[in-house]
């Protein structure tokens, strides 16, 4: 593995759940593999679970770690080729990319969506441009169309609680929110479990917030929600904005907002989401901190799932 930028950089998923499994139940097995490398992270935007568990992932592997807040940390950098630096922008991603590229051993970055241009989007400049110029491996740590590692710690999560012959349904669900969010997270969740191939996968949503298929693949969409949660056994919650009217809010009916009356429908359904959430918005308190919930689980899964991502590249830098 050269970089991880999306599921097509983890192989089988099977196996990356097992060695995730392995490092989760013993944590510091490979404590020298990292020894004398560095591993440095780049935030556009606010992070809690993606910083702490990239962080914590690359020191149970003997690494030593850096954290650049762009907004606060450095200068803000200018991306676009042959620009006349004569704004607000002080620092070109040539350079800032060139410096850090010579200071670490591999770099994580992380990035959001505009949600005003879909093309830019789409064109991953932001992680592109690193990658382009650093010149060492990459490790999306969230971009503007995907969160890998989110997605990957969502199959390890789904795994744990699903050891049965036949395939789970697998619900993601819309939820309403104050603000138009990023397709990243439900994208990549898609784009995992159409990989995987080991669950029902159904995704409902109200008309308008069809995700692009183009990243996701092929997709099964029930607009009722209420018919798609019936039989659930894992219920994903996310909020997301418009594709195709690009990041606007098309509905804010509080009734897809998921309660005990809607995880009733399923099969005894665990619940998740990605977190940060909005209580009593996206999802009432009553779900959250009921017995169905393994939003924790899922967080702490970050740790494990960032390891793995990490060793592989560690890997092939020995």
């Amino acid at each position: 593995m050269k970089h991880f930028l999306s599921v097509t950089d983890i192989g089988d998923i099977s196996t990356a759940i097992a060695e995730a499994l392995m490092y989760k139940l013993n944590p510091l097995q490979d404590i020298q593999l990292g020894n004398g490398k560095a591993f440095g992270m780049i935030f556009m935007n606010p992070s809690l679970r993606t910083r702490l568990s990239s962080q914590i992932a690359a020191e149970n592997l003997g690494m030593r770690t850096s954290v650049l807040n762009i907004d606060k940390d450095a200068w803000n950098l200018e991306f676009k080729e042959g620009a006349v630096m004569n704004e607000n922008k002080v620092e070109h991603i040539i350079e800032a990319a060139g410096v850090l590229g010579q200071f670490v051993d591999i770099l994580g970055v992380r990035s959001f969506s505009s949600l005003q241009n879909k093309a830019d989007d789409d064109a991953e400049i932001v992680i592109k441009k690193f990658q382009q110029y650093a010149q060492l491996p990459i490790v999306s740590l969230e971009a503007a169309t995907l969160h890998p590692l989110q997605s990957f710690a969502d199959m390890i999560t789904i795994y744990e609680h699903w050891q049965q012959p036949k395939k789970p349904k697998v619900v993601m669900t819309w939820a309403p929110h104050i603000k138009a969010l990023p397709q990243a997270v439900p994208n990549s969740f898609a784009q995992w479990i159409n990989a995987w191939q080991t669950c029902d996968f159904v995704v409902t949503h109200p008309e308008g917030y069809e995700l692009d298929q183009k990243i996701t693949g092929a997709l099964n969409i029930e607009y009722d929600q209420n018919k798609a949660l019936e039989g659930a056994d894992f219920v994903y919650v996310k909020n997301w904005s418009a594709t195709k009217d690009y990041g606007k809010i098309l509905c804010q009916d509080k009734n897809w907002m998921i309660d005990n009356k809607k995880i009733a429908l399923g099969n005894k359904a665990k619940i998740m989401h990605c977190l940060p959430v909005r209580r009593n918005v996206v999802i009432a308190d009553e779900v959250l901190d009921g017995p169905q919930s393994i939003v924790l689980q899922q967080a702490k899964n970050r740790i494990c799932s960032a390891q793995v991502v990490l060793s592989r590249l560690l890997k092939t830098l020995a």
